[in-house]
C-alpha cells in the first residue's frame, strides 16, 4: 500500500484571494513505512510575498523569483503522487490550493476523498486537545526542535511520523516486538532440563522379574 504525505507553503490563506503555492513537499510511505523517496519543489508564485506569510515560512519574493512556476513542476508532481492516497494535515487547505493551481493549467481537481486528513484523525483520537503539528509532535515525542520556520518537506516528514502514531502503526510494531521478546523470555524461563530416560539397574531387574510371570508372552513366539 502506497501513501503520499503532502504539505504545501503558500503566500496566504485563500486561493480565492489570489494566494498561490510557493513550496510543495511529499514523502512516500509503503505499507506505513517511509521509503526515503520524496518530492520537493519551490514554486514561483508570480506575485509578491506578504510579510505575514514570509514570517511563517521564510520564503521571500527574491528567493522564489528564479524558481519554476507551478505549470513547470505539475507533471513531475503528478507522476510522483500517482494514484496514491494523500496524507494531509488540514486537507481542505492544501487541496484547495493544489486544485486552484491545477485549474489554472487546465488539470482536473483532486477529489476530497483522495485525502486522509490527519487533523480529523487527531480530533477523533484526542477530542478537546490541540491538534496542530507541533502539539502532536510533543504528544508523540517526535523531535521537531529544528522547526523554527515552516517548510513543506520538513513538515511532510514530521507529519509522516505523526500519521503513523495516529493510526497506531509505529506503536503496534513496537508492542508486537515487545510481546515477542517477553513471550520468548517467559518460554525460556519455564524450560526445564530434560529428564533422564535410561532405566536404572534396579528397574531393569524388576522388569525382568515381571516378564517371567507372564504366560506365553508374544515376544517369545
Amino acid at each position: 500500500m502506497r501513501e503520499i504525505v503532502l504539505d504545501t507553503e503558500t503566500t496566504g490563506l485563500s486561493p480565492k484571494s489570489g494566494d498561490r503555492i510557493v513550496e510543495i513537499g511529499c514523502v512516500e510511505l509503503v505499507n506505513h513505512m517511509p521509503t526515503g523517496e520524496h518530492f520537493h519543489e519551490y514554486v514561483n508564485p508570480e506575485r509578491d510575498m506578504p510579510e505575514q506569510a514570509e514570517a511563517i515560512h521564510g520564503l521571500s519574493e527574491a528567493f522564489l523569483s528564479d524558481k519554476p512556476v507551478f505549470a513547470d513542476v505539475a507533471e513531475a508532481f503528478e507522476t510522483f503522487i500517482g494514484d496514491s492516497m494523500l496524507i494531509i494535515h488540514n486537507a481542505s487547505f492544501d487541496l484547495g490550493f493544489l486544485n486552484a493551481e491545477r485549474a489554472l493549467i487546465g488539470h482536473a481537481s483532486l477529489p476530497a476523498d483522495r485525502a486522509i486528513d490527519t487533523v480529523a484523525l487527531a480530533r477523533r483520537k484526542f477530542p478537546g486537545s490541540p491538534v496542530n503539528l507541533d502539539a502532536l509532535c510533543r504528544r508523540f515525542s517526535i523531535d521537531n526542535s529544528d522547526r523554527t520556520l515552516h517548510g513543506a518537506l520538513k513538515d511532510a516528514r514530521l507529519l509522516s511520523d505523526v500519521y503513523l502514531e495516529l493510526i497506531g502503526g509505529r506503536q503496534q510494531g513496537l508492542e508486537l516486538a515487545a510481546e515477542t521478546v517477553a513471550s520468548t523470555d517467559v518460554a525460556e524461563s519455564n524450560q526445564r532440563p530434560p529428564r533422564p530416560h535410561a532405566p536404572s539397574a534396579e528397574e531393569e531387574a524388576a522388569h525382568a522379574a515381571f516378564l517371567k510371570k507372564v504366560d506365553t508372552p508374544i515376544w517369545n513366539s
